[in-house]
């Protein structure tokens, strides 16, 4: 892995938000997408809830040719992961604060995406906060939309249900088929921990058909 991997800082915050209030539910705007990336319009991987952005900060590093963008609904593990991005001079990344279920559909044109991941979202336990959930019916329409053919979906939690219910979402839709094995990566932050912990992680990958 590249000598240029650093890690995102570790700022405090409230680990959940309610995309339901009042000051998530404006779109955010699409950016110049040719100012941000180097070269713009090639192969491109999106992290839905990326968090404080590690794994897209090896991942970028890793693979220099992609351009990879993480979507997240807490501004300052925004501002912090871009600054990281910053410092390293990384033009293949972007993070973009956002809640991806009002944004999603509004930020690129269709056909541009060729690897989507929604790794370890917020689990909203109680049956009153299952609208608060990120993979929704609604959702994984606009992704379709989004995808290109043969583009890859990897699904990742360390709740079973979690897992069950994102890929129940996924393959209601007759474009994305279940693959038999979830291919090599690159572990996120979340996934190493709870490895280390001895305690399981249930992961699924699709394939998107157009």
């Amino acid at each position: 892995m590249s000598a240029q991997v650093s890690s995102i800082k570790r700022i405090r915050l409230r680990e959940h938000v309610n995309p339901l209030s009042r000051r998530y539910l404006v779109p955010t705007p699409a950016p110049a997408w040719h100012e941000i990336y180097e070269t713009w319009g090639g192969w491109l991987g999106i992290d839905i809830g990326c968090g404080r952005g590690e794994y897209l900060l090896h991942m970028a590093q890793q693979y220099p040719e992609r351009n990879f963008l993480g979507l997240e609904i807490r501004q300052p593990l925004v501002n912090e992961a871009n600054a990281v991005r910053d410092r390293l001079g990384l033009r293949n990344l972007h993070y973009l604060f956002c809640n991806v279920n009002v944004s999603l559909a509004g930020l690129f044109s269709d056909r541009c995406v060729h690897q989507a991941s929604i790794q370890f979202p917020d689990p909203w336990f109680k049956r009153r906060q299952r609208k608060r959930r990120v993979v929704t019916p609604e959702l994984v329409a606009q992704l379709s939309n989004l995808l290109v053919s043969q583009a890859l979906v990897l699904l990742q939690s360390d709740v079973q249900w979690v897992l069950e219910d994102m890929q129940n979402c996924f393959l209601a839709q007759p474009q994305f088929q279940l693959l038999s094995e979830y291919p090599p990566h690159l572990p996120t932050e979340r996934e190493a921990w709870t490895i280390q912990q001895g305690l399981p992680v249930y992961r699924c990958a699709l394939m998107h058909i157009c």
